[in-house]
């Protein structure tokens, strides 16, 4: 189940999943406001839910994966986002479209803490940071492809292929699923026993600061995602106000999906930041900053410039918690579970705080802004407060 050659395909399921969900949830807001006049509120709302569903279910997904297989788990997550944008695409109401974005989301639950398990079972510490390293750079390069790409694909190819598209690249996930788990149970037939179990190596730091640094990222990364669901929710309006069409906005909105992409390569070829606190501490204040210029951009050359640091420093936090989580733990389907959780709590937490802060000082425009940028205050004041306690 763990040979290269089986990874090599688990890397081109990431891949093609990162593009499909990329294009799906992220131009579902852009989508929403032209079909049905959804502002920057309803969108808020909308990604809300979808971070209260990721939440509650990634975790179960993790568990899932770890209890039954990845192989079960990965075909259940792909059949049940097939089916749901199948039926996507005959939806004419906003509130099919919802439950529709909802079940999708379940979907994916099943996923991606079974993808993060695979491609780091069986491995070294050496080995699973290689293995993060290039699972990190596949999504997030496919990813940001599907968000520099996905507005011209939604102006050109029409409404209907944001279903469409995702559901025919799931349905080839689903083929190639079955093909690697066949070849998986030829591959551990043929295999010779052995007596002989891996001698575990000991980690290089002691065990008291390594829990720290898991803790340390598993707050940050949910922050960091606080701040990144809440910017693409809003970026429909941020075009809008700048006067970008759909296209135009997915070319100019989805750099920090590139800098990241790069942050995630430099990262994973040096790792004079593991188990540093300067780096995570930097990195979150940067986030804090640029996340509010983003949103607040008055021209378009600062909201390219603020993109550019506010992924890098989004890239950082990611990697932190992905590799502490997998550093850390024997159940790795569980702690990506756990890993994507955290991420679904930041989905939720962000775009509810705008929307409700939105809904109650409509005379502010940017009170959303400032209410989340306070709310990622907090999680600085958490960081801050784990690491003296732990050190």
């Amino acid at each position: 189940m763990f040979s290269r050659r089986l990874k090599s395909g688990y890397f081109i399921l990431e891949g093609l999943n990162s593009f499909s969900t990329v294009y799906y949830f992220y131009y579902f807001y852009f989508f929403m406001q032209t079909e049905y006049g959804y502002g920057n509120r309803a969108n808020l709302l909308l990604a809300a839910l979808n971070g209260a569903v990721y939440a509650l279910m990634s975790w179960q997904g993790g568990r899932f994966a770890q209890r039954f297989g990845y192989f079960t788990s990965l075909k259940l997550g792909f059949g049940i986002m097939v089916a749901a944008l199948a039926v996507g695409s005959q939806v004419h109401s906003a509130g099919g479209h919802i439950l529709v974005m909802a079940v999708t989301v379940v979907g994916m639950c099943f996923t991606w803490p079974t993808l993060e398990a695979l491609v780091s079972e069986g491995e070294s510490r050496e080995g699973v940071q290689r293995m993060v390293g290039i699972y990190n750079v596949m999504w997030a390069g496919t990813g940001a492809v599907a968000y520099f790409t996905g507005g011209a694909m939604l102006e050109k190819l029409g409404p209907k292929s944001l279903f469409y598209v995702p559901a025919a690249i799931q349905l080839g996930q689903l083929g190639l699923t079955l093909w690697l788990e066949s070849t998986a149970r030829r591959s551990a037939a043929a295999a010779v026993p052995s007596s002989l179990a891996p001698t575990p190596e000991p980690h290089p730091h002691p065990a008291a600061r390594t829990r720290v640094f898991l803790r340390l990222a598993w707050l940050a990364n949910p922050f960091a995602y606080i701040a990144i669901n809440t910017l693409i929710a809003v970026i429909p309006g941020v075009a809008q106000r700048l006067e970008l069409s759909t296209m135009l906005a997915g070319f100019c909105c989805s750099l920090w999906c590139f800098a990241r992409l790069g942050a995630f390569f430099v990262l994973w070829h040096w790792d004079g930041w593991h188990y540093r606190f300067r780096w995570l501490l930097v990195a979150y204040l940067a986030l804090v900053g640029t996340f509010a210029t983003i949103v607040m951009a008055p021209n378009l050359a600062v909201l390219v410039l603020a993109q550019i640091l506010f992924g890098s420093v989004a890239g950082l936090i990611y990697y932190s918690s992905l590799f502490y989580s997998m550093d850390l733990g024997d159940t790795k389907g569980e702690h990506g579970g756990i890993h994507e959780a955290a991420i679904g709590l930041g989905n939720f937490a962000g775009p509810a705080v705008g929307a409700a802060a939105l809904h109650f000082l409509p005379q502010y425009a940017h009170s959303g802004t400032f209410a989340v940028s306070g709310l990622l205050l907090l999680g600085l004041g958490g960081l801050l407060a784990i690491w003296h306690r732990g050190i």
